[in-house]
């Protein structure tokens, strides 16, 4: 167990933060996986401009890499676009 007060409540602190990035990251990957599911035009380009903004948040927070994000958007707009 840990010695000191300050690394007690480091391990407190850190516990708290993988929860709450668990939890965005788990969201986003839900959006993405709703957006690729998805075989509606009209469907997907009204859900592209909220799962974009989860991936960009996420980006800013450092909870994903920013390039990930840009891949994640890029993949995405690339099945919008093959939907007919």
């Amino acid at each position: 167990m840990a010695n000191h007060k300050s690394s007690v409540k480091r391990i407190r602190q850190t516990e708290k933060r993988r929860l709450h990035n668990r939890y965005y990251a788990k969201t986003m990957r839900n959006a993405v996986r709703k957006l690729r599911a998805t075989t509606d035009k009209a469907e997907a380009t009204a859900l592209f401009p909220a799962t974009q903004k989860i991936l960009d948040k996420l980006a800013k927070r450092n909870i994903i890499h920013k390039n990930k994000a840009a891949n994640l958007k890029s993949k995405l707009a690339k099945h919008i676009a093959k939907l007919a």
